[in-house]
């Protein structure tokens, strides 16, 4: 006969059990997708919108390109400090309290009279958006481990479709309401996004030991410790500054004098990296099957391929078509091998998780801000050679480590 104990603890072990399942079922996958697709296209909002933010405050696109770069220095940040807590408190009240802080940095930046108001804004708030590395560990850690990599490539398929969706969506709404609409926009759909998946994570009881924020600390010691995780970070990192250094260029491109494209039409070109997104899911079950690093390996060389035809289409509109393809399509590919490999080569996934993704972020900002700089003195070929110089680091620099 059960004990009086048993039977008070059956209720919570149904409810355990439930919320265990819920959290591992599709309508709850597609709920994290759809807010991480939301969340990461805030780190990208301005850089579509650099000629009508350069149009409003009287300056030259070319002096507004290092907004974009604080973006993404603003969402290193953010992942060094906020990413980690996912291994120390409950991610729910996080999710919320990061959702209200990024829709009142938007709107802040919305109303900026400036650019050094505007910086601050988008810095904050892409410090805050982090919302998706607090996700996506948690869909590994309960996802069976013979489906990991394709639950962990659906929530990035949403990120990414998120990220090439701010320059298309972003570029037309920009173009029709103004850039500060689309800002304004941008924090309500956070806002309304990030509390309804804040309320559908489960409850979790962490038992926190040491500092609130030791796992900062502890993020140099865990890189050294685990050679996989440290190739994964310098392989992303040069693969996504490459991306960086031309796609936040790219609008500059499109509306110069080469083509001179509106910035609505220009970003429609997000469209040809919205097909690439359908990759993920197909990188998952790759990873799945023959690991990550041939997955690594293939794209590296896609992303090679990409560069010339990038450069390329510095006078060859088509070539810009394919080249847009290729790249995200590459991009896809190696961030759910390596990211699969960062959730599970460590006993610390959140931990392990943002190494990762700062290490990708700073090689995006630190490329982006480069190309911005060669663009303006030697145009697009400057940016294209910033491209494919960070691709050969991240290749090489791993490449020479066993």
């Amino acid at each position: 006969m059960p004990s009086a104990t048993t039977t008070r603890q059956t209720p919570d072990v149904r409810v355990a059990t439930r919320e265990r399942a819920a959290a591992s079922g599709w309508p709850f996958l597609l709920l994290i997708a759809v807010c991480s697709a939301v969340t990461a296209a805030n780190i990208y909002l301005a850089a579509p919108l650099l000629p009508l933010i350069a149009h409003d405050f009287g300056t030259t696109p070319s002096a507004v390109t290092w907004i974009a770069s604080v973006a993404q220095f603003g969402y290193a940040a953010g992942l060094l400090f906020f990413a980690p807590l996912g291994d120390r408190v409950d991610r729910r009240p996080l999710v919320a309290l990061l959702s209200l802080a990024t829709a009142a940095a938007l709107a802040l930046g919305a109303a900026a009279p400036g650019t050094a108001a505007l910086a601050a804004a988008v810095f904050v708030a892409a410090a805050a958006t982090v919302i998706p590395q607090l996700l996506v560990p948690l869909v590994a850690e309960r996802a069976p481990a013979h489906h990991r990599a394709r639950h962990v490539a659906t929530v990035i398929a949403g990120l990414f479709m998120g990220i090439v969706a701010a320059r298309v969506v972003g570029s037309l709404a920009g173009q029709a309401f103004g850039w500060r609409w689309v800002f304004a926009g941008s924090g309500l759909l956070t806002l309304v996004l990030g509390l309804a998946t804040a309320r559908a994570l489960p409850k979790e009881h962490r038992r926190r030991t040491g500092p609130l924020f030791a796992g900062l600390a502890e993020l140099p010691g865990l890189v050294r410790r685990s050679p996989d995780l440290w190739r994964a970070c310098v392989r992303q990192a040069g693969l996504f500054g490459a991306w960086s250094a031309l796609w936040t260029s790219l609008a500059l491109l499109l509306t110069g004098p080469a083509y001179g494209l509106s910035t609505a039409t220009a970003g429609l070109f997000g469209l040809f990296g919205l097909t690439a997104s359908a990759v993920a899911p197909l990188a998952g079950g790759l990873v799945d099957r023959f690991g990550a690093t041939k997955v690594v390996r293939s794209a590296y060389l896609l992303a090679a391929v990409s560069v010339l035809l990038f450069w390329l289409g510095g006078q060859v509109l088509a070539a810009l078509f394919a080249a847009a393809i290729a790249l995200h399509a590459a991009l896809v590919a190696a961030h759910v091998a390596n990211q699969t490999l960062a959730l599970t080569t460590t006993s610390a996934p959140a931990t392990a998780n943002t190494a990762y993704v700062v290490a990708g972020f700073t090689g995006g900002a630190l490329a982006s801000t480069l190309a911005g700089l060669a663009f303006g003195h030697w145009g697009w070929s400057g940016v294209t050679a910033v491209a494919g110089v960070w691709l050969a680091l991240g290749w090489v620099t791993t490449a020479a480590r066993r």
